[in-house]
Order: structure tokens, then sequence, then C-alpha cells
């Protein structure tokens, strides 16, 4: 796809067994969704309510892409295209990220993964799947009026109009394999609406968090929950397949 990624790794470096037996316990959470749908505001109001570790994917790719390297250089110029950066290149990044703080409860990783192939390479490389994954959704509209505002605060190039639809347009292509490949796992939850997690996760207490019930939950998927205003009859549920709307 052109000479600035032929450089960059396509795969990711293989994990040593002390490695994978790190990674065996934590609980990990990918956070899937389009630019500009709220994920990653959401991933850190939870990282710092119920002490997890936020991973966001982009912010790594936008830190690395400000390095005044050869590599830095390539993944700014395929950003500001909309395109994705070659998937070795991303899961080593994550890895090295998880390995980096071995005493962490659980990882919420933002962001991640935006292809089937970023998917089916975790679970090669790391040894696992996550223990569950969240979709967040909301109109294409939206995500261009969020991510064009966000540009304009953060001063952020791969925030421009042309490249956030490129970037939308590449998600709704490549996302739709991804949440298959999780249902079918009995993975995937359901995020029509940003808020729903946190106001189910608030109403629960640090019951809910404690990590047997955690990892009980996670394996059973979430129950419904009445109560929740945000919802059609005041019902809340993680459980029905998501489906994106493409707006």
């Amino acid at each position: 796809m052109g000479l600035c990624e032929s450089t960059l790794p396509q795969m990711g470096r293989a994990l040593r067994p002390q490695e994978k037996d790190v990674l065996k316990s934590p609980l990990i959470i990918f956070v899937v969704g389009g630019p500009g749908c709220g994920k990653g505001t959401q991933c850190r109001n939870m990282a710092s309510k119920y002490g997890f570790c936020h991973v966001g994917l982009g912010q790594l790719l936008r830190e690395e892409a400000q390095r005044r390297t050869p590599r830095g250089r390539q993944i700014r110029d395929i950003m500001q295209q909309g395109r994705l950066v070659p998937t070795g290149l991303i899961l080593d990044m994550i890895s090295d990220n998880l390995l980096s703080r071995p005493e962490s409860r659980g990882f919420l990783i933002d962001g991640f993964p935006r292809e089937l192939e970023q998917a089916k390479e975790f679970e090669r490389i790391v040894g696992r799947a996550p223990n569950i994954v969240m979709g967040f959704d909301c109109s294409m509209e939206t995500m261009v009026r969020r991510v064009l505002r966000r540009g304009q605060v953060e001063h952020r190039a791969d925030d421009s109009e042309p490249a956030i639809r490129k970037r939308l347009e590449t998600h709704y292509t490549l996302c739709e394999p991804v949440l298959t490949f999780y249902q079918q796992k009995n993975l995937l939850r359901n995020r029509l609406n940003s808020r729903y997690f946190l106001r189910l996760a608030q109403h629960e207490g640090s019951r809910f968090w404690k990590e047997k019930d955690v990892r009980h939950r996670m394996r059973e998927g979430l129950p419904q929950h009445e109560g929740d205003p945000s919802t059609p009859g005041g019902r809340c549920s993680l459980t029905k397949p998501i489906k994106y709307r493409n707006q």
C-alpha cells in the first residue's frame, strides 16, 4: 500500500512463554467504535473509577507519530491519509504496553482491534482472547462533528475532515467482520449509548468490580438491569448483538 508502509512490521513479534504467563491473569477488555463515538472518554472514566489501565491505541500512535524518526514520519503519513497502520506495529505497541504494567488488575484497550486480522493476531501472539469486547456507536455526522471540534482544540493533524471521513469509511468496512468474530465467541456486548456502561457500573457499585464477580459475570454475559431512564422503558441491556448505523 505504498512505500511508507514497507518498512513497518506487518506481523507482531512472538511473545516468550513467560511473557504470555504475565498476560493470563489480568482482565482484558477491548473497546471498539468509530472516531469520536465517545469510547476514549468513557474508557478514561472507567479506568479512573475502577482502577484499570487505559491503553489508548490512538494516543500511542499519535505519540509515536510525533517522534522525529523515520518510523514516526511513516506513521504520521499513514494517519493523515486516514489509513490503517500495519498490524505488526499495532500488536507490538499493545503487547509492550501491557507487559510494562504487570501489576495491573485489568486493561481497557481503546480502539482495538480495527480489523479482523488484528483480532486473530492478538490471540495468536498473546495466547488468549479478551474477556469481553464492548462496541460504542453513534451517527456518522455526530462523529464527524465531534472529531472536527477535537481537532480544532487539540490541533491534531489526523482530525481534518477528509481524513475523518476516510477513517469512518475504513472503520465501517473493516469493523463488521470483527463484530461478527466476537459475537460468535459470545464476547461482544452492545453499546449503542456510551452512558449505559457507566450508569450500570455506578448502580452496581464496587461489588460489581470485585475480581471474582467480574470474571464470572463477564464469562456469563452481563444481565439486564431495570431503572436506567436513558433506555426505552427504563431497561439497559448489554447482551443484544450490536448493529452499527452508518448514518
